[in-house]
């Protein structure tokens, strides 16, 4: 699939998330991330610590992939390069055939928006601010008129199934699981190819990280590639494949 072609999608296409739809995933799966020998090293003054080291990973479009692993092994560190927040010291990354290396942080930021959509563990939602508000924010800059960027909001919220009843009221009066769907359906809003999601249970109870992990499941039953970084081996035994990363290697299979 071209970079071009995808483009033109995310900003055409309609949120296709109903849980209630059948499979949409492509017969054919591309590559959608592609990284080669990537290392990532912060220096602290005088002092170097090498976080990632020789990562090689491929997802293919369409995936559902887990990578977990203990604290201070590197998976926020890769989430991070791979939602092109940071850039590898070293090594090669292809987001949906693209070299992303040599662009700038503009074309960065827009090929992220365009690109990815984030889900993190803290949400990430403005409070005092309605539902519907917070899921609109992604398009504030589009060319949507406001009618249309209110309509892809609604489209995305029923999608990850939260009651309508709730599109108004302040995202800081909501339960921690209406939250976290509010903060998927803005990940979805500008239909990215791609989900990226940071610990997206981990601080709800098990009850109400069933109902999310339900969600994502119907995004990718229709068609999302999705990667989540977790602690938990019940998320990732719900995945297509998991991954397990330590003192930044990683490798498929369990660590011992």
């Amino acid at each position: 699939m071209s970079l071009l072609h995808i483009r033109s999608r995310a900003k055409t296409e309609p949120v296709s998330a109903d849980p209630t739809a059948t499979s949409q995933r492509p017969s054919t799966s591309a590559a959608i991330i592609e990284t080669h020998s990537i290392n990532r090293i912060f220096e602290t003054g005088e002092t170097f610590t090498h976080v990632l080291k020789g990562v090689s990973l491929n997802v293919r479009e369409g995936e559902f992939l887990a990578i977990m692993g203990p604290s201070g092994s590197g998976k926020s560190t890769l989430m991070n390069t791979l939602g092109l927040l940071d850039q590898p010291s070293s090594g090669s990354y292809r987001l949906c055939g693209m070299d992303v290396h040599d662009l700038s942080d503009d074309e960065r930021s827009d090929l992220r928006g365009r690109l990815i959509g984030f889900v993190f563990q803290s949400f990430n939602l403005l409070p005092r601010t309605s539902v519907l508000r917070n899921v609109m924010l992604p398009l504030a800059y589009s060319d949507c008129p406001v009618r249309q960027r209110e309509a892809r909001a609604i489209e995305a919220l029923r999608s990850v199934a939260l009651s309508p009843m709730l599109f108004d009221r302040k995202t800081n009066e909501l339960s921690g699981g209406q939250m976290q769907r509010v903060a998927i359906a803005r990940a979805l809003v500008r239909n990215p190819p791609l989900i990226l999601g940071d610990e997206p249970t981990g601080n709800l109870d098990s009850k109400t990280g069933e109902a999310v992990m339900r969600t994502f499941e119907r995004l990718h039953d229709a068609g999302k590639t999705i990667v989540l970084i977790t602690h938990s081996p019940e998320v990732a035994a719900r995945t297509d494949r998991c991954l397990h990363m330590r003192d930044g290697v990683l490798r498929e299979g369990v660590y011992r």
